[in-house]
């Protein structure tokens, strides 16, 4: 009985690694600055969206840092890693986070400001 529930938790552990989210394109070609914009106008409204404030900067540093530190954040702050890109997250208490791949990666359709 205990090795199902060993294996069920390295199963778990698995699902929760994240990756980088795929390539992706905006509606149209936009630059730095604008998706800077954007960024920061989520980030700004997120915690009206529900959830705690505290998940919300959580996600926000895993966005803005590297796999391994962005892994290390969500694993100690609680968050529960549906989509491996961090799309879709939950905390513990069963609030949903979603995030829009403009704050997790750059378009392939990103210009040169002017």
């Amino acid at each position: 009985m205990g090795c199902t529930g060993s294996s069920r938790a390295k199963g778990d552990e698995a699902a929760k690694k994240i990756r980088k989210p795929k390539p992706w394109k905006h509606t149209e070609p936009i630059t730095k600055t604008q998706l800077m914009r954007m960024r920061d106008e989520f980030w700004d409204t997120a915690p009206h969206y529900g959830g705690q404030k505290e998940i919300w900067d959580a996600l926000q540093a895993a966005a803005e840092a590297d796999l391994t530190l962005a892994q290390a954040i969500v694993d100690s702050a609680g968050v529960i890693v549906q989509s491996a890109d961090l799309t879709i997250c939950y905390d513990e208490r069963g609030a949903k986070y979603e995030l829009p791949k403009y704050v997790l990666s750059e378009p392939t359709n990103l210009i040169q400001d002017s």
